[in-house]
């Protein structure tokens, strides 16, 4: 038997090395290949399975740099999710990536009560991406000479956008005043791409335009003043719109609510006005139970920016019991930065998930946030009725954990 003081045996440990990690401009075998031999040589490791691709990295190109191999990540499906939106009709398997045990059931499980239930209604409400360059001027009466300037060049500012980009379109423009701060937000429709990217350069050039014409110039100027909510949640995500603003709703029969998420509408009413107060409490921005599990899970499958999680998985979630027994459901999320052309899209698997899901290239992005946004309502369910009915705990046992192959524990 090992105790605390027995040693653990020595295991080889990484080289001392002064060299520093190359940097490859562009993915290559040859540069893999150098980059592999250097990482074997400083940490006294091999990585069999992580470079078994057949795969070549300048396929990557864009996506990644000092490519080395792939991280495998496990995907389930689930299905079919009804849907009924603005573009969004019909039946959908939805591919989700994830390492956690329970979640894929759990999704499942949500879907197939909203199929029978005759599918979730799903609408896209609103779409614009913003970029929030700030300029610093002396004074402020330098600045409100320069607000004057800036009002205006709308029209300058949409033909410099014209010639930049074949998608984006700049819809609105909106200044915040601090002393001698000045934040401008640009927002724009970006069409079928998520836009982040596409954004930043529009708004590049028209704050090059802006120096270079302005007669009041400022000391210094940011692209981005870090108030456009990129990849953080914001309070400001219920008065405007990231990416996509979908609702979605569902209305589940008594029966359904039973004999499906084993639980009743009543439980269920009653546990999301509780959890709501928790929420609240807790200090968060919205108030939903899981959002971020299922669009992880799904950004991860179908090549969608993850980091934008943390702004997407904002959110509002609403249960009611209705008199006749049943249970309304809806979600809003304001916030959904997706895409199906550009980024990770065009990688090999995640334009096979999203051909699964009809999905992939342009026309389809809104038909993407109304299913994700189906998905997101689905999850909410099923948690829901699962921490109603005391299932959680359970569910979980079941599925998130690995059993022994001995004994089966």
């Amino acid at each position: 038997m090992k105790t605390l003081l027995d040693k653990p045996q020595a295991s080889a440990s990484p080289k001392e090395t002064s060299k520093v990690l190359p940097f490859l401009r562009e993915n290559s075998c040859e540069g893999t290949a150098a980059l592999l031999s250097y990482l074997e040589s400083a940490t006294n490791q091999r990585f069999p399975i992580l470079t078994d691709t057949s795969l070549e990295p300048s396929l990557f190109q864009g996506n990644i740099e000092n490519f080395i191999g792939m991280s495998q990540i496990p995907t389930g499906v689930i299905g079919p999710l009804q849907v009924h939106g603005t573009s969004a009709n019909g039946n959908y398997h939805i591919p989700l990536a994830t390492t956690e045990g329970a979640l894929v059931a759990s999704y499942h499980r949500g879907s197939k009560a909203c199929l029978l239930a005759g599918g979730i209604t799903a609408i896209c409400l609103q779409e614009g991406v913003q970029r929030s360059p700030v300029f610093k001027f002396e004074n402020i009466k330098d600045l409100s000479l320069f607000v004057s300037w800036f009002l205006a060049e709308k029209e300058n500012f949409q033909e410099i956008v014209r010639c930049t980009s074949r998608f984006a379109r700049l819809t609105d423009t909106r200044v915040q005043i601090e002393g001698n701060h000045l934040t401008i937000s640009f927002e724009y429709f970006t069409a079928d791409a998520a836009g982040q990217n596409m954004v930043t350069i529009c708004t590049e050039a028209i704050c090059r335009f802006i120096i270079d014409s302005c007669p009041i110039k400022p000391s210094h100027w940011f692209i981005e003043g870090n108030s456009s909510g990129d990849k953080k949640a914001t309070a400001a995500a219920f008065n405007h719109v990231r990416g996509k603003k979908v609702t979605a709703e569902i209305t589940l029969p008594a029966k359904i609510v039973s004999e499906v998420l084993k639980t009743s509408a009543e439980l269920m009413d009653r546990y999301w006005r509780t959890s709501t107060m928790g929420v609240i409490q807790s200090g968060a921005i919205g108030a939903q139970g899981h959002y971020a599990n299922g669009l992880a899970a799904l950004f991860l499958a179908t090549g969608q920016d993850v980091a934008c999680v943390a702004e997407a998985a904002t959110g509002i979630t609403r249960m009611e019991l209705n008199k006749d027994g049943s249970l309304y459901a809806a979600v809003t999320l304001p916030n959904l930065i997706v895409g199906t052309i550009g980024g990770g899209t065009k990688l090999p698997t995640q334009r096979e998930c999203l051909e699964m899901m009809d999905c992939y290239g342009e026309g389809n992005s809104i038909k993407y946030a109304e299913i994700a946004a189906a998905l997101v309502l689905a999850g909410e369910l099923s948690i829901a009725a699962a921490l109603s009915a005391g299932q959680f705990t359970q569910a979980h046992q079941k599925f998130g954990r690995k059993k022994s192959l001995q004994n089966g524990n």
